[in-house]
């Protein structure tokens, strides 16, 4: 081990007059010379606004996949030589042009004094938020050979009796994993027993002991049974009595961002660098033209795993979205109903505060709020935006559980999310010249969606008005955002044309 002051020698270079900031929360409660996990922001961040101009959807992945990491990894050469030279761990990203690194305080002084660094910031792990269980409403099973009460809520089958249900379009699921070979999900997963390649990642490197996938899982491991969950709920379906998913034409691909139900920001990015451009099962060769088209976020990031600032993963996302990827994240299970009015403002985790993320909350299949589900506005930026954006069914929902069995209470915003990612893929299969476009397709989930109000007023909002800080634009309806692209007397034959064009997305 070096000693702190030929560390220092070998990190000095590239000082700057002025420091850059550190979370002083890193190294709360911890002992001088006790190494811990924290990022380094590089100051060089990657102009993707020529993008939007790219047409192909294909090529804007691309374009965007190669700019990103050109840029991070000239930016970042002279730092990680530095730290190879110092012996340092680190771990590159370039989503966001940053490093994880892994060392004690004096170091991170050191890397926060080079002129090439804008901030050192936390990146400690925290436990996933679940709502208190509910149990199944007396209606719940579908026996016959239908969907769930909350599929047909949304209005799925509909979409499948024209014919999509999201063929050709790939639903990433970031989460704790998921069991690739359960009834509902092997015909949808892309790998196979034998083969992982650009179908899963695990980001969870140093997991706890008792971890049963372990760190590095090579193959899709669930630790925790959300994961599975999430993913039956965006793609699932079991057959006849067990059809629990949105879009079960989708292909399904996964990373484990949580160890056991705890993330950090540098897992959250890892599994969305994999996740726009995956790798074979040895982490080489990325293909963007592979990645996923919809990534499904049932997680949110609250201070206490890092995201002490709320914008630290704001840039992954937009540049996530830049691509063309459509990014879902669940609204949060912080909200209350008291006496039938909610506890506003909420909505104060990444991802679901961004304005690049597609922001959901939960209902109940009475199209209720659930007295879960987070309320907007977002005041922890001082932007006062309006979340969530939609809201879909999120209680006591019948789902995939490990071990090839089925969970039948479900609930949180959790499950609600991946319907919307699910309810994405249906509208890209239907309308291929959408695909990409997460702009127009959120404006169609949005004016699609079945209005809903409540009696109550937050952060200046009405929830009379739609939308509204409570339910967004209203419930997600599948057939009614399809039917605001391809009005019902529309000429097929404008399938991706004009119809399309005319939804902008409101300005918020």
């Amino acid at each position: 081990m070096l000693l702190p002051f030929l560390l220092a020698a070998a990190l000095g270079a590239g000082r700057a007059s002025s420091t850059a900031p550190i979370d002083p929360r890193i190294f709360a409660g911890r002992a001088e010379g006790e190494r811990t996990p924290f990022l380094v922001v590089l100051k060089e961040q990657t102009d993707l606004s020529g993008a939007a101009a790219i047409a192909d959807r294909g090529e804007r992945r691309r374009f965007v996949y190669e700019a990103l990491k050109a840029r991070a990894d000239t930016a970042q050469a002279p730092l990680r030589e530095r730290l190879d030279r110092a012996g340092v761990r680190y771990r590159p990203h370039y989503l966001v042009n940053m490093l994880e690194v892994e060392a004690d305080a004096s170091v991170a002084r050191e890397l926060a004094a080079r002129e090439d660094v804008a901030s050192v910031e936390a990146n400690r792990a925290a436990r996933l938020s679940r709502p208190e269980p509910v149990p199944p409403a007396a209606e719940h099973r579908s026996l016959a050979d239908t969907a769930e009460p909350n599929i047909e809520k949304i209005r799925a089958p509909e979409m499948w009796a024209r014919g999509f249900m999201g063929q050709g379009i790939v639903i990433g699921v970031a989460d704790t994993g998921f069991q690739w070979d359960h009834p509902a999900l092997r015909e949808e997963y892309r790998g196979s027993a034998d083969n992982h390649d650009y179908a899963w990642h695990d980001a969870i490197h140093d997991a706890v002991l008792d971890n049963p996938c372990g760190s590095d899982a090579p193959a899709p491991c669930d630790d925790d049974g959300h994961g599975t969950g999430t993913a039956g709920l965006a793609v699932g379906d079991g057959g006849a009595g067990n059809r629990i998913g949105t879009a079960p034409g989708a292909t399904l691909i996964g990373c484990r961002n949580m160890d056991r139900g705890a993330g950090t920001p540098a897992r959250y990015t890892e599994c969305f660098e994999w996740l726009l451009a995956p790798t074979d099962a040895s982490g080489a060769n990325p293909r963007p033209d592979l990645g996923a088209d919809v990534i499904s976020n049932s997680w949110t990031c609250p201070a206490s795993e890092g995201c002490t600032d709320v914008n630290v993963l704001r840039a992954v996302v937009e540049n996530v979205r830049a691509a063309g990827v459509a990014v879902v994240a669940a609204a949060g299970n912080e909200g209350h109903i008291v006496g039938g009015s909610p506890s506003c403002f909420t909505v104060t985790e990444p991802p679901a505060t961004y304005d690049a993320a597609i922001s959901v909350g939960a209902t109940f299949l009475s199209d209720a709020i659930a007295s879960f589900s987070s309320v907007g506005p977002v005041s922890v930026d001082g932007s006062n935006r309006l979340k969530p954006d939609l809201t879909a069914p999120g209680v006591a929902l019948r789902t995939s559980a490990p071990a090839g069995g089925y969970n039948e209470s479900f609930s949180g915003t959790s499950g609600a999310a991946p319907q919307v990612a699910g309810a994405v893929a249906l509208l890209w299969s239907a309308v291929p010249g959408l695909a990409g476009d997460v702009d127009r397709t959120e404006s169609a989930l949005e004016l699609g969606a079945v209005a809903l109000r409540i009696a109550a007023s937050c952060g200046g909002y009405s929830g009379e008005d739609v939308p509204n800080p409570v339910f967004g634009w209203g419930r997600l309806d599948a057939e009614g955002a399809y039917e605001v692209l391809i009005p019902p007397r529309a000429d097929p034959a404008a399938l991706g044309r004009h119809p399309v064009a005319r939804v902008v997305r409101p300005r918020r």
